[in-house]
């Protein structure tokens, strides 16, 4: 199926639709994370939003453009978590019902999360893919409109306000790292960097344990593969089709990071940032760490993506 690709255009009407519901967030640079990297480090805080993720920006986008019958119909979507919050939250903006498929074995504190936004959670499969393909067949027979993850222009153009913030604030930026699960993100930031100034590199980042958006950029084609990381923004087993056009154009490299060092970036963000994040939205610290010597003395922006970590990970990871 060929999807219809967003342009830089979308994205400008994405802010004009989007700030009128949340805020711009803060791009703060931290003097220790500078000294760690010996680069002018700056964050860029999703995890400031209403739902602690970036992906907010995407739903209030999408939901935004539904005609009147698919709003009295309802949506369909699934989520290991931040994307599930993100359309949940535009849907109760704008009076839709919406109905969220999910792993069996969610993260709880986004299951709470998105129950306590009020919406009807439906639990299925071992894995993200296999909620997802469920959740395609319930909006088939409710006839409600079903929310893809990533094939979706509004979510990709919603969810591009970011980079164009971090632009505007910080014109001289040489990098921006960001992870990539579905590829959302990666690619409104590749969409809004090739409009404002094509110079800036744009780096992803995936689990080396989830590796098929990565694997599906390097083939030029897409790949399914194993998916075994704890990582659940992260954890997609397969590429798909509109977000990785767009990473295959634009996307500058792919750093595959480790469970341990995105471990090791939470701990930092917290002793460093005194900021909570998860595992995903960690993994941008991760991989600057492992591409330090490329990154030396340049300015550099991390996609703090999300905070959802659930207690019980954390108290793992503390031990």
């Amino acid at each position: 199926m060929k999807f219809k690709r967003p342009t830089f255009k979308d994205v400008l009407e994405a802010r004009g639709i989007i700030e009128k519901y949340i805020p711009r967030t803060p791009l703060y640079s931290y003097p220790q994370l500078n000294q760690l990297l010996d680069a002018k480090v700056y964050v860029k805080h999703e995890n400031y939003m209403p739902i602690c993720a970036f992906k907010i920006r995407g739903g209030i986008n999408l939901i935004a453009h539904l005609n009147r019958e698919q709003r009295e119909r309802g949506v369909v979507t699934a989520s290991t978590g931040n994307h599930a919050l993100s359309i949940v939250y535009a849907s109760n903006i704008f009076g839709v019902p919406v109905t969220v498929v999910m792993p069996e074995k969610s993260n709880p504190t986004k299951v709470k999360a998105i129950k306590s936004i009020g919406a009807n959670i439906v639990f299925f499969g071992r894995i993200f893919d296999e909620a997802k393909d469920y959740a395609e067949t319930l909006a088939g027979e409710r006839r409600a409109r079903f929310i893809h993850p990533a094939n979706e222009p509004y979510l990709i153009a919603g969810v591009g306000t970011y980079a164009l913030e971090i632009l505007e604030e910080c014109p001289s930026i040489d990098v921006i790292i960001v992870p990539v699960g579905g590829g959302s993100g990666a690619s409104g930031c590749c969409l809004v960097k090739e409009a404002v100034n094509p110079d800036v590199q744009i780096i992803g980042v995936q689990a080396e344990k989830a590796p098929a958006a990565y694997l599906s950029w390097k083939n030029k084609k897409i790949v399914r593969d194993s998916m075994e990381t704890s990582a659940e923004g992260l954890a997609t087993e397969i590429g798909y089709e509109l977000t990785q056009e767009i990473l295959q154009d634009f996307l500058t490299d792919f750093i595959l990071v480790s469970e341990e060092e995105m471990v090791q970036a939470i701990l930092l963000y917290l002793e460093l940032v005194r900021n909570l994040t998860e595992e995903a939205s960690a993994s941008p610290l991760a991989a600057a760490l492992k591409i330090k010597e490329r990154l030396k003395r340049k300015k550099v922006a991390l996609v703090l993506t999300g905070s959802n970590i659930s207690m019980d990970r954390l108290k793992q990871i503390m031990k």
